[in-house]
């Protein structure tokens, strides 16, 4: 599968910083704590880094400061200070950002626990800020107490993101004494760390009545049914959440019905994600008798949860009447026949239903047939169906759906064989002025003849709108099949990624279509990415890249094989 590259990489810090950090982390976090460390929490302004800033340090009104006070001049506490703004401006450059009084974005930045320490210095500059992302800096677990201690000083906080950043129980004890501190706090997001399991009480316990949370983020923390338990007994003081994400918990299981039960407190809720959380058919009976009381919900994610085969009849009527459901995700749950004829009752009644995530159901393809006929059309954008075994019939039935599907922007039909051939009936279904931005149609069988139709239709600019297209893992085109597609390339002029690998074992020249791919590349001004993996390219081939890409005017990458 293709990947969307970013046109504008985060800039990386200096070898130097990385080889001070490398020095920093060999220091145990309580030095770095000792002086002047320490003395830098309460007087942010030492004489170098006025120096520094260019400020003279005469004509300066001070105050007398008692030592261990923890007060610190005017001057320094200002939230406008030029000097401490400076300090700030120059912390964030040094990490490759750029700095910004209302949000502060330091995800991925290689922060130790000694730039933990330096930040804490600079919240008193930071009064305005909203928003905190520290995200996917590893190396700070273990100090955010550091942080914590001098939250108050950014009590305008709305948005608190620290995923990925191997939190400990100590630093989640140290969060949880300073939440009284954010009462503005509507998003928290502690997402992928696997040290919290077992120990969210501590979390939990501090979460008051009145609290303005909204977002609550917990992918694959580890969690426990004790974390559940400690959950549920809370939810009925987050009257305003209205996102709550325990996805990939695994040992959840079973207790989620210790949890599910108490969401009938929570009536605000609009997204509730429950995938690869070991979801049982208890737990859904459950769910089933929840969803009444969640009349504003509009996503719910209860993918990758096999135990939930042959029990979606369990959600009955109420999955139904949720009258402002938007996304529905159910792939990678072993669906029956069963299932399927729930959603043929359920579906009609959901018309305001956008999204609709079925794929990796081996046993949807026979029976789907009558799934598409059910489908409220009108509103779907996003519709994937990959590796969903399609028979021919339900294959053509979508075909014929799909003409009724004005608003489609995404299909995903990836790994069903019965495309190959007939692709066609597909083509030319779609609605005059369709607005597809991504076609995905890996490893579909497809023929010489299908792409030959492909590029046809867009000669006459039916995909003028498309910006993905992957066709990726379809060997059987031959190497001349891809030669008419590459030559109306030109009018898919809003592509920006295309997919055109093979697998291993199919490995074939490209010789024959390498030049028509080159030619056109400069006419779809928006193409970013080319995959061309697994196409053997002669030394003559591999030549006319090279000129290509050193020649080329536009920002383009082709992933190929060396």
């Amino acid at each position: 599968m293709m990947e969307r590259l970013d046109s504008q990489k985060t800039p990386k810090r200096s070898p130097l910083d990385l080889i001070m950090n490398q020095i920093r982390r060999k220091k145990s976090f309580s030095e770095r704590l000792q002086k002047p460390s320490v003395s830098r929490f309460f007087r942010p302004f030492e004489s170098e880094d006025r120096k520094e800033s260019g400020v003279s340090e005469e004509g300066e009104d001070k105050e007398d400061v008692s030592p261990g006070t923890g007060e610190s001049e005017p001057l320094e506490t200002e939230p406008g200070s030029v000097v401490g703004w400076g300090r700030v401006r120059q912390f964030v450059q040094r990490l490759g950002r750029q700095p910004d009084s209302q949000s502060l974005s330091l995800s991925h930045c290689d922060l130790t626990a000694t730039d933990v320490v330096e930040l804490a210095t600079l919240l008193p500059f930071l009064s305005g800020l909203d928003e905190m992302d520290l995200s996917w800096n590893d190396l700070i677990g273990g100090s955010l107490k550091a942080l914590t201690f001098h939250l108050q000083h950014v009590c305008r906080l709305r948005a608190l993101r620290l995923s990925g950043c191997r939190l400990s129980t100590q630093d989640l004890a140290a969060l949880g004494e300073t939440l009284e501190e954010l009462p503005l706090l509507e998003v928290l997001d502690l997402s992928w760390n696997a040290g919290l399991g077992g120990h969210l009480q501590f979390l939990a316990a501090q979460l008051r009545s009145g609290c303005r949370l909204k977002e609550l983020h917990l992918v694959d923390c580890g969690l426990t049914a004790a974390d559940v338990g400690a959950m549920g007994a809370v939810l009925s003081r987050l009257l305003s959440l209205e996102l709550l994400d325990l996805s990939t918990n695994q040992l959840l299981g079973g207790a989620l019905g210790n949890l599910v039960p108490q969401l009938r407190d929570t009536p605000g809720l609009r997204v509730l994600r429950l995938r690869g959380c070991g979801l049982e058919l208890q737990g859904l009976e459950m769910l089933g008798g929840v969803l009444e009381f969640l009349p504003t919900l509009q996503e719910l994610d209860l993918s990758c949860n096999r135990g939930v085969s042959g029990g979606l009849a369990l959600l009955g009527a109420q999955l139904g009447g949720l009258a402002q459901l938007r996304c529905l995700d159910v792939h990678e749950c072993c669906l029956t026949e069963d299932d399927v004829q729930a959603l043929v009752q359920a579906l009609p009644s959901l018309c305001d239903i956008t999204m609709l995530d079925l794929s990796s159901n081996k046993k949807l393809g026979g029976v789907s047939h009558q799934l598409f006929a059910g489908i409220p059309l009108g509103n779907v954008k996003r519709l994937n169906l990959s590796s969903c075994c399609l028979t021919e019939e339900a294959y053509l039935a979508l075909a014929m759906a799909t003409h009724w599907l004005p608003l489609l922007e995404a299909l995903n039909l990836s790994w069903n064989k019965c495309v190959g051939g007939k692709l066609n009936s597909l083509l030319e279904a779609l609605p005059a002025g369709a607005a597809l931005l991504e076609m995905r149609l890996s490893s579909c069988g497809l023929t010489a003849e299908d792409v030959l139709q492909l590029a046809s239709v867009a000669r006459r600019q039916a995909l003028s709108h498309l910006r993905q297209l992957d066709l990726s893992y379809n060997g059987g085109v031959g190497g001349a099949g891809w030669l008419p597609l590459f030559q109306s390339l030109g009018s898919l002029v809003a592509l920006t990624e295309l997919d055109v690998s093979l697998r291993p074992s199919d490995a074939a020249p490209a010789s024959a279509w390498l030049s028509a791919l080159l030619n056109a590349t400069p006419r779809p001004p928006a193409l970013q990415v080319a995959a061309l993996r697994h196409w053997s390219l002669t030394p003559h081939d591999k030549n006319m890249m090279d000129i290509f890409c050193k020649n080329a005017r536009m920002s383009i990458f082709f992933d190929y094989d060396p």
